[in-house]
C-alpha cells in the first residue's frame, strides 16, 4: 500500500514522512505491480525510468524512455521506444537468487524522496533455505548530469555467513509492448567496466551505454566479465559475515546519437571520469534543490494535498527537457508506453503554464519544439488542401501527423480515428501557449526568432479553414472535434471558433508590435508568409464574424450546432461504475447524448476567463458540469473544473475535483495509472492550486492573488516569475461569520514597509455624494423613476453605468438612451460640483497629506470618477499627489483591482508596498485583489473587510496609521477597528 493518509495514532506516525516529501509504500502487493512501477518513476529531463525492481519481477514492465528516440511502427507510424535496460543488479545468497517472489519478505518499505529525486527500498528477506538478510537499494538519474545513472545496494547479514554474488548488467533487447526495436552493434567488457552499443531497426538512432561495478572499500574483491557474447555483465563474489554490511555501487553512463555522433565513445569517456556514488549523489541533490526553490508549493492544513501536489510537480519537472529544443513532453511523460510518446495539446495548455511561471527556460524549450515542427505542420495543411501551418494532433520528431487513422476495436473491427484529420483546435492551442509565454516572460527575442512565425503562419491556416455562410452572414468552421471527444465531426464547435477568434485577434496585435519593434525581421516574414494587407484585413473580418451560438440573455453557449437537441441523460443513473460512460454505452450511443468526456465550453471559459463575467460562467457551469463524466471521462477535466468552481466561490466542490486530479496516479483513481503518469492532469493540479485556490490573475502590472482556499487549508505559499521578477505569495485564510454561514476571507501577503498610499475620492477626501445624489435624483425625476437616499446608498462605490442600470431596474433602454442619460446626469453633477472649495476637504485630510509628504511617502489618487482630477484641483490639493488613476486610466471598474494596480505602477511601486484608503466595499475588495492592504473609512458593516477601519481621517497621523496597518497583519482578527 502507499501510505498517503494522515496517521491517526502515534504508533503509525513513523510510516508517514513528517516533511511531506516522501511517497512511501509499506506493503508489496503483486497485483499493484504495474501501478507502482508508474508511481516510482524517476526522470531527469533526458530520460525516464519506471519503478521496476533492480533484480526484476515476473511480468514487470521495465522501461527506460529517452526524449526523441522514436522508431517506426505499424498503425501509429512511430513510437517512443523502450531503451536497453540499465537497471539489472542481481544478488545471490549461497547460490539462491534474491527476488521479491521467492522466500519470505519480513519487512518492506519503498520510498520516493521527491525533494532528492531518489528511490529507495528497504526490506528484510528470508531465503527459501532460511538465510535472513537486510537489503537497502537506492537509485537516481542525475539531474546534475543527464547522462549519469546510479544504483547503490547495501547487503547486511542478519544470520547468514557465506558467499554472496552480485551481478550487474544490461538488458540489450527490451520490447515496446511486444515490438522489438533494437539491434546490438557492439558490446563487451574489461576489468570492472561493461558496454553496449545499440541501434534502432528503422530510424537508425544509436545508443551507447557503459557501466562499472564498485565495491565500497574494495578490500581486494575481484571482478569478472561474463556473457560477453550476448549482453555483458559484471560479477563479483565475496564472503559476508553475520552482522556485517557490504555496499555495492553500479554507475552507468548513457548517450544517444541525438547528442553526439559517437555515443559509445562518449559513454566510455564519461564513465572513466566519474567520481564515486556519494559525490554524484551530492551534485544530483543540489540540482534538485535549486529547482524546488522556484517550483515548490507549500500547503499547510492538508498533508494529503501537500504530498500529492509535490508528487505531480516532481513528475513534470523530471520529464521537462533541459538541453534539447527538439523534443517535448508526451502525455505519459517518460513513464509509460500509452500514446506512443506522441506530443498532444496536453503540453501547451496543461503543462506549460507551470513551467512558464516557475521555470521559463524549460517552457521555452518546449515551445521551440513547435517551431522546429512547423515544416511538418505546413505539410499537413497542404496535404489537407489548406494554407499556412496546421499542427498535428499527434506529433513526434518532424511535426507530421502521426495519429493512427484506424485502430482495431475490441471485437476485431476497425475503428476510424478522426482526431488527426479534424481536431484542429490544437493549432490555436499552440498559439495560445506561445502568446502567454511571451506575455509572461517579455522574451521579445524569442518571439522575434520563433514565436511570431508560429502565431502568424497558423493564422494563415485559419483564414483558409473557415467557410463563409451567406445565409447567416457569418463564417463557419465545419467538421471538427472539440476538446469533448465524445462528439466528433461537428460544426461550429464553440471552443474551436472562439479560440480561433482569439488567435486572429492576437495575431493582428502581434503584427502591429512586430512591425514597430523589428522592421527587418517583419519584412522577411511578409515575404515568407505572404502577409499582404488584404490578408490582414481578412483576418479582422473573420474574427468579427465567426459564428457562435450564445444566448444573449443568459450567456449560455451551445457546445456545437445541434448539441442542445441531443438527448439529455442523468449521469447519476449509471452509478456505481468503474468505466467511462462511453465505455458503458458505446461510441455511437454516447455521441447521440449530452455526455461530455471533458470540459469544452467550460474549458473555453477558463482559457479566456478575462473575457467572460461571473453570470456567463455560472450559467454554463450549471448546464455543462452536470453533463460531464468527471470520474472516468478524461483526466484532463477535474483540475479545470476545480479552478472554475473556485471562480464561482465553491471551494468545497473545487476541492472534490482537485483531489480527483491530484491523486490520479498515486491512488490510481481511474484504474489506468499502470500506463504511465497523467502529465496533463499533473499540470492541471498546479493550475488548480495557483489559479484556483490561490486566485492568481495575470494583469498588465503583474500577478495578483485573491485566495479562495478549500476547507482545512490554513496556508498556501508559492512563487511565480513574471517578466524576470519573482513574486512570492504567502496566502492564508481566516474565518468570519456572515449570517449563519462561515465565510473564508483571504489574507493578503504584504511587505512590511509601506511606501505609497492610494486614496479614493468620494467619502475619503471629500464628500461629493450629495452632488451625485442630487444629479441622479434630477435625472430620475425627469424619467419618472422613483429614487431616494436609501436607493442612492445602495449604489455607493458603483461606476456611473452600473449606477444607472441599478436605477433603471427592469425598465428597457437602448444603448443610445443609456449613453444620453449618463451624459445628462454627469452634466448635472458638474454643474453642482463647481461649488466645491478647499473648505469641502473632509476633516483630517489636509494634515494627513502633509504628514505623508514630510515622510517621503508617495501619494496617488485611485478613483473610478472621470471628474476626479477636476475635483482635487477645486479642493486645492492637486500638488499633494504624485500620480492620478481615474476613470480614464483603466477599463475595468472596482471591484476589479486595475485602478489601484495602475496607480501603483504610476508611483513606481509594487502592490505590496501600497495601502489603499477607501470608503466602499467594492474598493476594499479591489485593494485586496490587487495585493494591497486597505484602510476602510466608515461603518464596519460596509468596510469591515479592510485591514483597519476608521470612522474618519480626523486626528489621524501617518505614524499611527502605519502602525495600525502593520498590527493588522499579525493579529488574528481580519480587521482592527479604531475610533
Amino acid at each position: 500500500m502507499l501510505n498517503l493518509s494522515v496517521p491517526n495514532s502515534q504508533e503509525n506516525q513513523p510510516l508517514l514522512d513528517a516533511t511531506n516529501w516522501n511517497v512511501i509504500e509499506t506493503e508489496f502487493d503483486p497485483t499493484q505491480l504495474h501501478h507502482k512501477e508508474t508511481v516510482f518513476t524517476l526522470g531527469n529531463g533526458f530520460l525516464g525510468t519506471r519503478g521496476t525492481f533492480e533484480e526484476g519481477y515476473p511480468q514487470d514492465f521495465t522501461a527506460t524512455l529517452i526524449h526523441g528516440v522514436y522508431d517506426d511502427v505499424k498503425i501509429s507510424y512511430t513510437q517512443l521506444v523502450n531503451c536497453p535496460n540499465w537497471l539489472p543488479l542481481v544478488v545471490k545468497v549461497a547460490g539462491q537468487r534474491f527476488s521479491m517472489d521467492s522466500g519470505e519478505i519480513l519487512n518492506y518499505e519503498r520510498r520516493l524522496d521527491l525533494r532528492l529525486g531518489l528511490v529507495s527500498r528497504d526490506l528484510r528477506w528470508r531465503s527459501p533455505t532460511g538465510h535472513t538478510l537486510d537489503f537497502h537499494f537506492e537509485r537516481f538519474v542525475s539531474l546534475a548530469d543527464q547522462h549519469v545513472l546510479a544504483i547503490r545496494c547495501q547487503i547486511t547479514s542478519v544470520d547468514f555467513e557465506g558467499e554472496i554474488t552480485v551481478e550487474a548488467g544490461f538488458d540489450a533487447q527490451p520490447d515496446t509492448q511486444g515490438i522489438q526495436h533494437w539491434q546490438t552493434l557492439n558490446q563487451g567488457g574489461a576489468d570492472n567496466i561493461i558496454w553496449l552499443h545499440s541501434q534502432t531497426l528503422y530510424s537508425g538512432a544509436q545508443l551507447g551505454m557503459a557501466a562499472k561495478l564498485v565495491i565500497e572499500g574494495d578490500d581486494g574483491v575481484s571482478m569478472r566479465v561474463e556473457n560477453t557474447s550476448n549482453s555483458p555483465s559484471l560479477a563479483t563474489t565475496f564472503e559476508l559475515l553475520k552482522g556485517k554490511t557490504v555496499t555495492v555501487e553500479k554507475i552507468v553512463t548513457l548517450f544517444t546519437s541525438r547528442e553526439t555522433e559517437t555515443p559509445m565513445t562518449a559513454a566510455l569517456q564519461r564513465l572513466a571520469d566519474e567520481p564515486k556514488y556519494t559525490t554524484l549523489l551530492a551534485a544530483h541533490i543540489t540540482a534538485w534543490d535549486q529547482v524546488w526553490q522556484d517550483s515548490d508549493i507549500i500547503i499547510e492544513g492538508d498533508r494529503l494535498s501537500q504530498l500529492s501536489v509535490r508528487y505531480n510537480l516532481f513528475q513534470l519537472l523530471a520529464a521537462a527537457p533541459r538541453h534539447d529544443e527538439r523534443v517535448s513532453i508526451p502525455p505519459k511523460t517518460l513513464s509509460g508506453f500509452a500514446y506512443s510518446g506522441h506530443i498532444f495539446w496536453d503540453t501547451e495548455i496543461f503543462i506549460l503554464p507551470f513551467l512558464t511561471l516557475t521555470q521559463p527556460a524549460l517552457a521555452r524549450n518546449l515551445l521551440t519544439y513547435r517551431y522546429h515542427t512547423l515544416p511538418g505542420a505546413r505539410r499537413k495543411a497542404q496535404e489537407a488542401g489548406y494554407q499556412g501551418a496546421m499542427f498535428a494532433w499527434e506529433s513526434a520528431t518532424t511535426g507530421d501527423e502521426v495519429t493512427p487513422r484506424w485502430v482495431p476495436g475490441a471485437n476485431g473491427e476497425q475503428i476510424r480515428i478522426w482526431c488527426g484529420d479534424i481536431e484542429v483546435h490544437i493549432t490555436a492551442d499552440v498559439a495560445y501557449a506561445v502568446w502567454h509565454y511571451w506575455q509572461t516572460t517579455d522574451d521579445d527575442h524569442w518571439m522575434r526568432d520563433y514565436g511570431a512565425e508560429i502565431i502568424l503562419d497558423t493564422a494563415v491556416f485559419w483564414e483558409s479553414r473557415v467557410e463563409w455562410n451567406p445565409e447567416r452572414n457569418s463564417y463557419d468552421i465545419l467538421d471538427v472535434i472539440g476538446p469533448d471527444e465524445n462528439h466528433d465531426r461537428v460544426d461550429n464547435n464553440a471552443f474551436t471558433n472562439l479560440m480561433v477568434q482569439w488567435h486572429l485577434q492576437s495575431a493582428l496585435a502581434l503584427w502591429d508590435w512586430f512591425k514597430q519593434a523589428y522592421p527587418e525581421a517583419s519584412a522577411q516574414l511578409v515575404q515568407k508568409l505572404n502577409l499582404t494587407t488584404e490578408r490582414l484585413h481578412q483576418w479582422a473580418e473573420i474574427q468579427e464574424r465567426l459564428f457562435i451560438n450564445e444566448d444573449a440573455q443568459t450567456g449560455l453557449i451551445e457546445q456545437f450546432e445541434g448539441f442542445f437537441q441531443l438527448e439529455h441523460v442523468n449521469l447519476a443513473d449509471y452509478e456505481p461504475r468503474s468505466k467511462s460512460l462511453q465505455g458503458l454505452l458505446g461510441i455511437e450511443a454516447t455521441s447521440q447524448k449530452q455526455i461530455l468526456k471533458q470540459p469544452d465550453v467550460l474549458m473555453l471559459l477558463y482559457l479566456l476567463r478575462d473575457r467572460y463575467d461571473y453570470n456567463t460562467l455560472a450559467t454554463n457551469w450549471d448546464y455543462y458540469n452536470q453533463r460531464t463524466d468527471h470520474s472516468y471521462g478524461s483526466s484532463l477535466g477535474p483540475a479545470i473544473h476545480a479552478i472554475l468552481a473556485c471562480d464561482l466561490n465553491q471551494p468545497t466542490q473545487a476541492y472534490t475535483h482537485f483531489i480527483r486530479a491530484a491523486l490520479v496516479d498515486l491512488e490510481d483513481v481511474r484504474l489506468n495509472a499502470a500506463e504511465g503518469i497523467h502529465a496533463a492532469s499533473a499540470g492541471g493540479v498546479w493550475q488548480a492550486v495557483v489559479f484556483g485556490f490561490g486566485g492568481i490573475r495575470m494583469t498588465q502590472f503583474g500577478p495578483i492573488a485573491c485566495a479562495n482556499l478549500p476547507p482545512g487549508w490554513t496556508r498556501l505559499k508559492f512563487r511565480l516569475q513574471w517578466r524576470n521578477e519573482w513574486y512570492d505569495f504567502d496566502l492564508g485564510a481566516e474565518k468570519e461569520m456572515e449570517g449563519n454561514q462561515e465565510v473564508k476571507v483571504p489574507m493578503v501577503d504584504t511587505h512590511p514597509t509601506i511606501s505609497g498610499v492610494i486614496f479614493d475620492l468620494d467619502g475619503v477626501l471629500t464628500d461629493t455624494s450629495e452632488f451625485h445624489y442630487l444629479g441622479w435624483k434630477q435625472l430620475a425625476d425627469e424619467e419618472g423613476i422613483p429614487f431616494n437616499r436609501e436607493a442612492n446608498e445602495a449604489m455607493r462605490g458603483l461606476p456611473r453605468r452600473e449606477s444607472l442600470l441599478e436605477i433603471l431596474g427592469d425598465r428597457p433602454a437602448t444603448e443610445e438612451k443609456i449613453q444620453e442619460m449618463m451624459e445628462r446626469k454627469n452634466r448635472y453633477y458638474l454643474e453642482l460640483m463647481q461649488k466645491i472649495t478647499t473648505a469641502d476637504l473632509l476633516p483630517g485630510v489636509k494634515n494627513l497629506l502633509q504628514d505623508l509628504q514630510a515622510a517621503g511617502i508617495k501619494v496617488a489618487l485611485g478613483s473610478s470618477s472621470k471628474n476626479a482630477q477636476t475635483v482635487i484641483e477645486l479642493l486645492g490639493i492637486r500638488d499633494k499627489f504624485d500620480a492620478i488613476a481615474d476613470g480614464y486610466s483603466v477599463s475595468q471598474p472596482k471591484p476589479a483591482p486595475d485602478i489601484f494596480l495602475f496607480a501603483a505602477q504610476q508611483l513606481g511601486l509594487s502592490p505590496s508596498q501600497c495601502v489603499v484608503v477607501e470608503d466602499a466595499a467594492a474598493g476594499i475588495e479591489a485593494a485586496h485583489a490587487a495585493g494591497m492592504s486597505a484602510v476602510g473609512i466608515g461603518p464596519v458593516e460596509r468596510v469591515g473587510r479592510a485591514n483597519v477601519v476608521l470612522s474618519s481621517l480626523e486626528d489621524v497621523c501617518w505614524q499611527d496609521l502605519q502602525e495600525q496597518v502593520a498590527t493588522s497583519k499579525t493579529t488574528d482578527a481580519f480587521a482592527i477597528v479604531f475610533g
